[in-house]
């Protein structure tokens, strides 16, 4: 049975055995994982909102109905082209960062060229993760708790869909959903352990999140899968 401080020091002893290779993986996962957020600031010669109902107020209302509806076009399209990067590319991204990370614990000195690997069988894994995030959306409907629970049923989708070619994309979600019964909360401890080096890497503009914690708790997670596979054998 894993315990949380030695999948943790499993997890930081293959790290820092890779450190650079790990933290350009790790940076990598979570840019394909972020989202960029714009604003306007008021910058002292104008005020936005006045603008703004200077500008409605000085339209018709057919110009402005077809501004508000070009609007909602403009935002629906922005939504569409950030759902067909996620299926299309940060998905296939996502497994292949995975597998770096769980070879580079297993063999201390995984190479980059890994990453690659995730759009290997491009058609089965382009499935498996569409539906693992379909299911996580429709989960995420019933609130909060659900879908935190299924987040973590799911958590080893990733790398089973690469360690087992054989599996069907509802089999590989089965199979993760299987090694983690039992295992969730303790999953979810685990992720609060690193509560310090989060709170840290806020603190500093996120310089020791890039530096330290995220590629940390990416290794920890990759021997998180590795010790669980033992046990589903």
């Amino acid at each position: 049975m894993w315990t949380i401080g030695e999948v943790k020091s499993i997890g930081k002893a293959a790290f820092k055995a890779n450190y650079w290779r790990c933290v350009l993986v790790a940076l990598i996962l979570g840019a394909v994982s972020g989202a960029a957020t714009y604003s306007i600031k008021d910058n002292g010669d104008y005020n936005p909102k006045e603008v703004a109902t200077a500008i409605v107020y000085g339209l018709s209302s057919e110009e402005f109905r077809a501004l508000i509806t070009f609007i909602l076009g403009l935002m629906g399209l922005v939504i569409l082209i950030g759902f067909l990067v996620q299926i299309f590319i940060k998905n296939p991204l996502q497994v292949g960062c995975y597998r770096f990370f769980k070879k580079n614990v297993e063999d201390g000195q995984a190479e980059l060229g890994l990453i690659g690997e995730g759009f290997g069988d491009y058609g089965r894994v382009f499935v498996t993760l569409l539906l693992r995030d379909i299911f996580l959306c429709l989960w995420s409907m019933l609130f909060l708790i659900p879908g935190l629970i299924k987040i973590y049923s799911y958590r080893m989708v990733p790398y089973i869909v690469k360690d087992n070619p054989e599996l069907s994309a509802t089999e590989v979600i089965t199979k993760s959903r299987e090694m983690m019964n039992g295992h969730k909360w303790k999953a979810f401890v685990l992720d609060l352990s690193f509560i310090g080096w989060i709170i840290l890497g806020l603190i500093t503009c996120g310089i020791v999140f890039v530096f330290w914690t995220a590629p940390y708790m990416e290794s920890t997670d990759a021997a998180l899968y590795i010790e669980l596979s033992k046990d589903s054998q």
